[in-house]
C-alpha cells in the first residue's frame, strides 16, 4: 500500500526555519513529481512548490525562501524553509505522481502543521 508521511512541522518564531520530510513507502520504483501544498483555515490548498525532472517552479510568496528537494535513491522529498513569515502558518501537504510494483499515481500525504509566531 503507498503511503506518504510528513514530518518536520512545528512552530517556529518569525524569521526561523524548518525542513519538512516526505516519506513515500509501499515498494516504491520511481517518484516522478513532488509537491508540496498548504492550507491555511478558511483558505483553499494551494501549491507551495513543484519539482519534476524539467525542474522546480514556486509560488511567488515563497521564492528565494523555500526549496523543495527529491532523493529518490531513499524514496524523500524535502521543503526546506527559511526567512519563515506568520503568513506562512498552515498544514502543509506532500503530494507525489509515482510508481511502485503494485499501484501508481497521485497521491497526498496526511499534512503536517506549520506555525509561525511573530
Amino acid at each position: 500500500q503507498v503511503q506518504l508521511v510528513e514530518s518536520g512541522g512545528g512552530l517556529v518564531q518569525s524569521g526561523g526555519s524548518l525542513r519538512l520530510s516526505c516519506a513515500a513507502s509501499g515498494n516504491i520504483l520511481t517518484i516522478l513529481h513532488m509537491a508540496w501544498y498548504r492550507q491555511a483555515p478558511g483558505e483553499q490548498r494551494t501549491l507551495v512548490a513543484r519539482i519534476t525532472g524539467g525542474g522546480t517552479n514556486y509560488a511567488d510568496s515563497v521564492k528565494g525562501r523555500f526549496s523543495i528537494s527529491l532523493d529518490n535513491a531513499r524514496n524523500m522529498g524535502y521543503l526546506q524553509m527559511n526567512s519563515l513569515k506568520p503568513e506562512d502558518t498552515a498544514v502543509y501537504y506532500c503530494n507525489a505522481g509515482l510508481l511502485a510494483v503494485t499501484a501508481g499515481g497521485t497521491y497526498w500525504g496526511q499534512g503536517t502543521q506549520v506555525t509561525v509566531s511573530s
